[in-house]
């Protein structure tokens, strides 16, 4: 049995646990490692049995306490050369990874870590790299695709493979529009190296999504440009409309930005 877990989703950070009954990783650290901490003791993770972490990209609300949790915890650290070079630029990463527990991944190579076969795909963003994550354990396919500027056919793919995936739904486009953001913020949200709107997230699912698909897990709402229940409601009536009903045909929720949201218990 899989354990998935999110300790936060958002630009106030981000952080994903997965877990079997031998193994464990963690999928970027943009959470203080203080309070990472308190949400394992909270919910009966172990840190010990937590074997590596996986970074996305360079942002810092994704790799904030990478060096913190590396050094503490003796973890080794993947991510792509590129990331790993942004990672050591960014003034927000206070500790720094060691050399030693640097290890480097290649876009579109899998490779077994433990019990995951661990696949990044290119993900369009604004950051040095960015990847999604494949990961294929006990003949489940999770896959988690955040900060997303628009949709390739490496997207398509990985979300027409995945069985659990965990996607962005960032926006709505009319309150990003009318709302506080500066117009440059505003362009760089919407372009092609930004975020997904929740439009785009439905229309992506739908157009894409395989009969295996079990359960969708919306991530990284923004907090002025969204809300959780309209996220949901646009998505699940794109889904709708093509015939895809949520609760029946697939699971469809929507992450917390700030605190955890429970064990999920995951299988075939």
């Amino acid at each position: 049995m899989l354990k998935f877990i999110s300790f936060g989703s958002g630009s106030s950070g981000n952080c994903y646990y997965l877990g079997t009954a031998t193994d464990g990783l963690i999928i970027d650290i943009g959470i203080g490692i203080r309070t990472l901490k308190k949400y394992c003791r909270e919910y009966g993770i172990q840190l010990n049995s937590v074997k590596r972490i996986l970074i996305t990209h360079d942002h810092a609300d994704h790799i904030k306490s990478v060096g913190a949790l590396s050094h503490d915890c003796n973890l080794p650290v993947y991510a792509t050369h590129k990331v790993h070079e942004g990672i050591d630029q960014n003034y927000c990463v206070t500790k720094k990874v060691s050399q030693d527990h640097k290890h480097e991944l290649v876009i579109g190579e899998q490779v077994q870590l433990g019990d995951f076969k661990v696949r990044p795909f290119a993900v369009p963003h604004d950051a040095s790299e960015n990847v999604g994550y494949e990961l294929e354990v006990e003949g489940i396919v999770f896959v988690v695709l955040t900060d997303v500027g628009s949709i390739t056919d490496d997207i398509k793919q990985a979300i027409n493979r995945a069985n659990y995936l965990v996607i962005e739904a960032n926006h709505d486009v009319e309150m990003l529009k009318n709302g506080p953001y500066p117009a440059y913020l505003q362009q760089r949200i919407l372009s092609g190296s930004g975020h997904l709107s929740n439009v785009s997230c439905g229309e992506a699912l739908v157009e894409n999504m395989s009969e295996g698909l079990k359960h969708v897990w919306l991530c990284h709402l923004s907090e002025e440009n969204n809300h959780p229940e309209l996220a949901r409601k646009t998505v699940e009536t794109i889904l709708r409309s093509h015939g895809v009903i949520p609760g029946k045909d697939v699971e469809l929720e929507v992450l917390k930005r700030k605190t955890p949201t429970g064990v999920y218990e995951i299988e075939k």
